[in-house]
């Protein structure tokens, strides 16, 4: 292969990578993929994807293929706990405690009027091919399975690295303006010094990826039980569907467990295993994979090195508890790929790419400090609510399993105590501000001395607001009978959006201006009574926190860059003076190879 010269240069083809890859497609920006593996993963991991990332999914055009495949929070929005899935027992197969999860049940309500899409439970091993597919086909011959990064050299002014044909042995020379490290963290974090900090190896966890029926004793609608075994601990374990059908009807499971004596090299051993754990001794079952994982709260020390950008598992790997993993991964590349693409195509200054650090970050060492939290809670949970503290013998198991589930008064009275311990779980299955609630306080955007919105400490509830930084808020809106999302504004080829009030027409006036000065894709829209666009609902109304003077700039990625609450005495000057303070213009090279792409609606 002759050696090739890209803008962008993505290091790793998982949910992370492919997803960069599609976003940087959406603007335009050339890059070339690789990826060490000729296929998408078939572990049986990171199956939940947030009302965020959907969103995001959304944006891009792919939520309709994720449907095609996932099940929706009917199918997945609860989470239980159990005493083992079957057997002869009276305590076998008993549901201890379930509460509604991840926007299923009473919490879909909610859902749905913060985003125009509602979560999806779809696992890693049938999301990326999806995924694959789609970057294959808008970034043809351009998206390499089997070819592995072998060496690469910061150079100051682009970065040269050599690519390996894992199939043939060939090498070629990439030449690249900046690369994105989303190969986990297993190369290049390394080789650059960036230092993982946090909370390494915390536990060593055995996934088994499983064909068997479990429709007898199956519950539909459970995205998680755990099995709280009454009569031996090393028998609790978790259970979650894979599909591809769900419900009853499911053909893939995975389960992490404790494999206790059994070679886990031993195909024979593992099965007897599992049935064991099961309980179903006669369980007919494919085992596909035995597999390893390690639980850890880490978090990169940078995110950019020089003309490397560092994403998802390579800068940081959380417990799954709420998770904020894979969701995390795309939600960086997501912030990043706007950037790239001014960077590259010249409307801003390299210094742009600085604020991805300083975003992602902030986010990111949240996301690890909740997922430690909610992993190290959830099992106080299930001692606390049961009576299962470490002065219980094991010999006492079944005798308190057998009080927790008593019909007497002191019994009810017992499950009673154990609800309101449960309900404290909340903090990782309804954590609805971790999802679309994370702001950044520093960076791409110019605040406005105003206070965040408060903050439920469980993470469980979403204050929406325009205050910069912030997610733009979802509300309905209407254009010549067509019901859009205030989110839908925002294409997906990288441009910013005005959203003005109904008497903010200087402000439209001032983005045309802007954007002329200033070389770069900015859309102006008016929204309420006379405007152009219409509020459904009024919720808007209640959500924009301007005047209807007033306007809200939002960035590509939907986040708000900047705010006016009413008319401004020179709106042209201050939106130029806003936007170069937000791309970091004042670099070299600005501009030469952009046009003025200002609309007004």
């Amino acid at each position: 292969m002759e050696a090739i010269e890209v803008p962008v240069l993505i290091v790793g083809g998982g949910g992370c990578g492919l997803s960069a890859s599609i976003f940087l497609s959406d603007q335009g920006v050339e890059h070339l993929l690789v990826e060490r593996h000729t296929d998408t993963s078939r572990l049986p991991r990171a199956h939940y994807l947030n009302q965020r990332t959907m969103d995001i999914f959304r944006q891009h055009g792919l939520v309709d293929s994720v449907h095609e495949l996932s099940a929706p929070p009917e199918m997945f929005g609860r989470v239980r706990w159990q005493t083992s899935l079957t057997g002869d027992d009276p305590l076998d197969g008993q549901v201890i405690y379930e509460m509604d999860a991840f926007g299923g049940g009473a919490l879909t309500e909610v859902y749905a009027e913060h985003g125009p899409v509602l979560p999806a439970k779809l696992p890693q091993l049938r999301l990326e091919p999806m995924l694959r597919r789609r970057a294959e086909r808008d970034n043809p011959g351009r998206v390499l399975f089997g070819h592995e990064l072998t060496t690469f050299s910061d150079k100051g002014d682009r970065v040269v690295a050599e690519i390996r044909d894992v199939g043939t042995g060939e090498t070629t020379t990439v030449t690249a303006q900046y690369v994105i490290a989303a190969d986990g963290g297993r190369t290049i974090g390394a080789e650059l010094g960036v230092e993982m900090q946090g909370v390494p190896s915390m536990l060593n966890v055995t996934t088994a990826y499983l064909t068997a029926d479990l429709s007898p004793w199956w519950h539909d609608g459970t995205i998680i039980t755990w099995f709280v075994n009454p009569f031996r601990p090393d028998l609790s374990s978790t259970l979650m569907e894979m599909g591809p059908t769900w419900g009853k009807r499911c053909e893939e499971w995975a389960l992490h467990f404790n494999p206790g004596d059994a070679d886990r090299d031993d195909p024979e051993a593992m099965t007897a295993r599992i049935r064991e754990v099961l309980g179903v001794p006669d369980l007919e079952l494919t085992l596909h994979r035995i597999s390893q994982w390690t639980v850890e709260g880490v978090l990169a020390d940078r995110y950019r090195q020089g003309r490397v950008l560092i994403v998802g598992d390579a800068a940081h790997r959380q417990p799954p508890t709420t998770g904020l993993g894979l969701n995390g991964g795309v939600q960086d590349v997501h912030n990043l790929a706007w950037k790239l693409a001014a960077v590259v195509a010249g409307r801003a200054d390299d210094s742009l790419l600085d604020s991805y650090g300083t975003e992602r970050r902030a986010v990111g060492k949240r996301n690890v400090d909740w997922g430690l939290s909610t992993w190290f809670h959830h099992k106080v949970v299930t001692e606390a609510a049961i009576g299962l503290g470490a002065h219980i013998p094991v010999e006492r198991r079944s005798a308190v399993f057998s009080a927790y589930f008593d019909p007497s008064p002191v019994g009810t009275a017992v499950r009673a105590r154990a609800a309101e311990i449960f309900q404290t779980h909340r903090s990782e299955c309804q954590a609805h501000d971790l999802e679309v609630g994370f702001a950044y306080e520093d960076g791409a955007l110019v605040q406005d001395g105003t206070a965040p919105p408060p903050r439920a400490p469980l993470g469980n509830t979403y204050h929406p607001t325009t205050r910069p930084g912030h997610m733009l808020p979802h509300a309905w809106i209407e254009r010549d009978g067509e019901r859009l999302s205030t989110h839908d504004l925002v294409g997906r080829s990288g441009g910013f959006v005005l959203i003005a009030g109904p008497e903010g027409k200087a402000w439209c006036d001032a983005a045309a201006e802007a954007a002329g000065k200033l070389s770069i894709p900015l859309t102006a829209v008016r929204i309420g009574d006379g405007a152009e666009y219409a509020a459904a609902d009024g919720r808007w109304a209640a959500v924009r926190e301007i005047t209807d003077e007033g306007a809200v700039l939002v960035r590509p990625d939907h986040h708000v860059a900047w705010r006016s609450e009413s008319a401004g005495a020179d709106p042209a000057a201050a939106l130029s003076d806003v936007l170069s303070r937000v791309l970091a213009h004042g670099g070299t090279g600005r501009g030469q190879h952009a046009r003025s792409t200002a609309t007004r609606q």
